[in-house]
C-alpha cells in the first residue's frame, strides 16, 4: 500500500469501524498531544485504553492505564502509536501477539516506519502512518470546517450546524437540508451490505 496517501474512503471507514483504541503512549500529562487525541476520541464515543508503563495502576479520564498491550483483556480494533518512529517496529510485533489481532494499527503524525507497516500489512492488520485520528475524524466530519479550516473535503453541501457543541459532528454527516452529504452517502454504499 501507498502510505504517502490515503483516500478519504480508507480512513473513514477505519474510524467508523474501530470501537476500543490503544493507545500507546498515552500521557496524563494535559499539555501532551495524546490526551488531547486521548479527550477527543473518548468524547466521540470510542473506548480509549491508555497503554504507559511508567503511569500503571493510576487512571486517564476514568481509563486505567495499563502497562502494556498484552494488560488489555477485550479485544482492541486500533492500536494509536504515539511512540518515536524506531519504536513502532516493537510496538507491532507487540501487537501481533494479541488474540484476536488489532484490525488497525495507526502511526501519529511524524511517526513513519515502513519496515512495521510491511510487517502489520502482512499479518492482515491495516496501517495508518503520519496521520492523526483526531484531526482525520475532524476533516471528515466537517468539526473543523466550522473553525475556518479547508477540510479537502469537497461538497456543495455545507454540514449542518451543530446544536449542542462543534465537537459533537459525526463521520455520517448530513447536509443542511437534512439529506446525506456526498461523503456520506459514498462511505455507506461502500460498507458491506451497502447500497
Amino acid at each position: 500500500m501507498n502510505h504517502d496517501t490515503y483516500s478519504d474512503t480508507y480512513i473513514r471507514d477505519i474510524l467508523a469501524s474501530a470501537r476500543t483504541i490503544a493507545m500507546v503512549g498515552a500521557s496524563a500529562n494535559t499539555t501532551r498531544p495524546s490526551f488531547f487525541v486521548f479527550k477527543y476520541l473518548k468524547e466521540r464515543g470510542y473506548r480509549v485504553i491508555p497503554i504507559n508503563p511508567g503511569q500503571a495502576g493510576k487512571t486517564l479520564l476514568d481509563e486505567p492505564f495499563r502497562a502494556r498491550l498484552a494488560d488489555i483483556d477485550i479485544p482492541i480494533d486500533m492500536v494509536d502509536v504515539f511512540r518515536p518512529p524506531e519504536q513502532a517496529v516493537a510496538v507491532v510485533h507487540e501487537a501481533l501477539t494479541l488474540n484476536p489481532l488489532p484490525k488497525v494499527i495507526w502511526m501519529q503524525l511524524g511517526i513513519r516506519n515502513d519496515e512495521a507497516a510491511a510487517i502489520a500489512e502482512a499479518a492482515g492488520v491495516k496501517v495508518v502512518m503520519n496521520r492523526c485520528p483526531k484531526i482525520e475524524y475532524g476533516r471528515l466530519s466537517a468539526e473543523i470546517g466550522w473553525f475556518g479550516v479547508n477540510s479537502r473535503t469537497i461538497s456543495s453541501r455545507r454540514a449542518p450546524a451543530p446544536t449542542e457543541s462543534v465537537q459533537k459532528l459525526s463521520l455520517d454527516r448530513q447536509s443542511i437540508g437534512g439529506g446525506e452529504t456526498p461523503a456520506a452517502t459514498r462511505a455507506r454504499r461502500e460498507e458491506p451490505g451497502g447500497e
